[in-house]
């Protein structure tokens, strides 16, 4: 028989920014049950990257030491032509990069980050956790908020929380809108350190930019693996359809590169690959008691590394809000819609034209590459905003 629950907080989603969440409200002192559709939680994908932004929150929450058991931190982002092998600029991430934003830039294995935090809110007696439960329907009941399971159980709570991802059901409680594709596709995945012949540097984060396609490579797993994304405009994607995308068609696309690129594209498994999609920012978030968070209320393409971040971000002001406005969980929805859209619109926007200005071709391409050749490897004024920010 279905059953009937009635709890504090819901929240729909136990991935990064779930549990991120969970974890926030417990150290406020609140209670939070999470639901997660999968039968156990864990990671889809392979690598990230937690940039400042996202590494003081963590801190914060008292986690980053057990993070950087896992992590890598790199020596530099760097910046390549792939087409030319050419360097074209690079980020020193070292002593003036750590006195600036007072906390490291890392990267690691998705699915490392989710043990970790799991293990953290399973040493927390305020969380509780279901998977194996999928959310069917959520409702606006004003005095609060109802959710009902595909199996019929039927969750009752003063304040929900949607993290339920890309394609969130909570969502359309708020926003009639879809998925936006631009024709681009990710293929992703991790190998071994001594499989590769050819590397920018193991302790960097290189990106190649080439036209209408970018390739990503770092360490993870404490340097024992080497993640690697390699990304390209499908020439024949047309909405609607699904035949486009395929392994002929990045080796076509990565035939044109240089010998390293071409050559480490080729240990890139061709089984799967994710098609690149975001959404129009939205002004709204909330609606009584009801709220979304990370993907769910701000799907970003991944060309600056901010979607785990700006969920990271969204956890810690959300417990903050809440804790802020006790039993008044409309109020701290109003508060945290207020403090986080117009950031994660931002950096959303951002993320689209920094995909343009590593997309391009010819005459442009060969500008952005001067552009960018010209300043230091310690300037940093220009990701201040992004990197400098504190919730």
């Amino acid at each position: 028989m279905p059953g009937r629950t009635r709890l504090p907080i819901l929240i729909v989603g136990g991935g990064i920014g779930g549990l991120t969440a969970a974890l926030a409200l417990s150290r406020k002192g609140q209670a939070a049950h999470v639901i997660e559709k999968a039968a156990e939680f864990a990671e889809i994908g392979a690598g990230l990257q937690l940039a400042p932004n996202a590494t003081a929150v963590l801190d914060r929450l008292g986690v980053l030491g057990e993070i950087r058991k896992h992590a890598v931190h790199p020596s530099r982002l760097v910046w390549m032509d792939a087409i030319s092998g050419m360097p074209i600029t690079s980020v020193d991430l070292g002593g003036p990069f750590l006195r600036r934003y007072g906390h490291p830039y890392i990267v690691m294995h998705r699915a490392d980050l989710l043990g970790v935090l799991l293990e953290a809110c399973r040493a927390e007696n305020r969380i509780t956790l279901e998977p194996r439960t999928e959310l069917a329907e959520v409702t606006d009941e004003r005095a609060l908020a109802r959710a009902r399971s595909a199996s019929g159980d039927i969750y009752e709570s003063d304040l929900l929380i949607g993290a339920d991802g890309l394609h969130s059901t909570v969502r359309r409680l708020i926003a009639d809108d879809a998925p936006i594709a631009d024709g681009y596709v990710a293929y992703r995945g991790t190998l071994p350190v001594a499989e590769l012949s050819q590397h920018a540097g193991l302790d960097n984060v290189v990106m190649w930019v080439g036209p209408q396609m970018h390739f990503v490579q770092y360490p993870v797993r404490r340097g024992d693996l080497y993640n690697q994304v390699a990304v390209f405009r499908s020439p024949r994607y047309r909405l609607g359809s699904e035949d486009w995308g395929s392994a002929d068609e990045l080796d076509a696309h990565y035939a044109q590169t240089c010998a390293a690129v071409r050559d480490a594209a080729t240990l890139m498994a061709r089984n799967r690959h994710w098609v690149m999609l975001d959404r129009q920012p939205l002004g709204r978030w909330t609606r009584n008691r009801i709220g979304l968070l990370g993907d769910a209320a701000h799907p970003m393409y991944q060309y600056i590394a901010q979607g785990a971040c700006q969920a990271i971000e969204d956890a810690a002001c959300l417990a903050d809000c809440v804790a802020a406005a006790p039993g008044d969980a409309v109020a701290a929805l109003r508060a945290y819609e207020k403090a986080r859209v117009l950031r994660a619109a931002r950096v959303q926007l951002t993320a689209r034209a920094m995909g343009a200005f590593f997309h391009l071709d010819g005459v442009a391409a060969q500008v952005r590459n001067a552009m960018m050749a010209g300043r230091a490897s310690d300037e940093y004024a220009m990701l201040d905003w992004l990197y400098g920010y504190r919730v």
